[in-house]
């Protein structure tokens, strides 16, 4: 019979926690069969992701970045949450204080039912106003979807999606509510992240500062791996699952 990836530790001190931060990254997203940003195909082969994912490409032919996210939330919307998003969910429902901290802008976290989550960058299901800041409706899209600009139908803007673009400040409130988890926690898990995005990489390094025991899982180990308590290599949609059934039978 094979052996657990994970320690008896890890099992034993996820159990008995009572404040529990997590950290996903786009890993636990590719599992579900969510492409990756320079996903192949078609038109968007020919753009690199700098050129399309800025707000002075927005500006200069915001039709095509429109298109290019609807392209990209289509494709979110037709993935289903795996059971590593799933299991994120249980994990919630067992302990009082629980953050979920997303680098992920596909929604799936919410889909598979998590409630307590803070988005580092943004979701893709949601779009608003460059101009005025109001939240546009699916129906303010439409005119993108066929090569027409969706606009504001309050002041007539631009409409963007409610995701972070390079050279944008990540959302503070965001930011910092996930720095005041990673102090508080006692267990800090870091998914399916290479841990290379600052300042999402340094949350796992905040929480062992704080005496969180801080454990990663991870196909590959990532940048911070030496740094942390416990390494587990394999796919969070197995993993989870099988953290999860070792933590209820404690």
């Amino acid at each position: 019979m094979a052996t657990q990836p994970f320690s008896d530790e890890l099992v034993d001190r996820l159990a008995h926690a009572r404040h529990i931060a997590v950290l996903t990254g786009a890993g636990i997203s590719a599992e579900s069969g969510i492409p990756t940003f320079r996903d192949p195909g078609g038109l968007w082969q020919q753009f690199k992701p700098e050129e399309l994912a800025n707000v002075n490409a927005f500006v200069r032919n915001p039709q095509l970045v429109q298109a290019w996210y609807l392209h990209r939330r289509k494709l979110a919307l037709e993935t289903m949450p795996n059971p590593g998003h799933q299991a994120l969910v249980a994990l919630e429902e067992r302990v009082p204080d629980f953050l979920l901290i997303t680098q992920n802008v596909d929604n799936l976290h919410q889909r598979a039912g998590s409630k307590k989550i803070a988005e580092l960058h943004g979701n893709i299901t949601r779009s608003y106003c460059i101009d005025c800041g109001r939240e546009a409706n699916d129906a303010a899209m439409e005119p993108a979807a066929s090569g027409s600009i969706a606009l504001c139908s309050a002041c007539g803007g631009y409409i963007r999606p409610d995701v972070v673009w390079f050279g944008e400040m990540l959302p503070q409130d965001a930011i910092r509510e996930a720095n005041d988890a990673a102090r508080r926690a006692e267990v800090f898990l870091s998914i399916g992240t290479s841990a290379v995005v600052y300042p999402a990489a340094g949350l796992p390094l905040t929480a062992r500062q704080g005496g969180a025991y801080v454990a990663e899982i991870n196909v590959e180990a990532s940048a911070i791996a030496r740094y942390i308590d416990e390494v587990v290599l394999g796919k969070a949609g197995i993993v989870l699952p099988a953290l999860l059934d070792a933590i209820q039978k404690r």
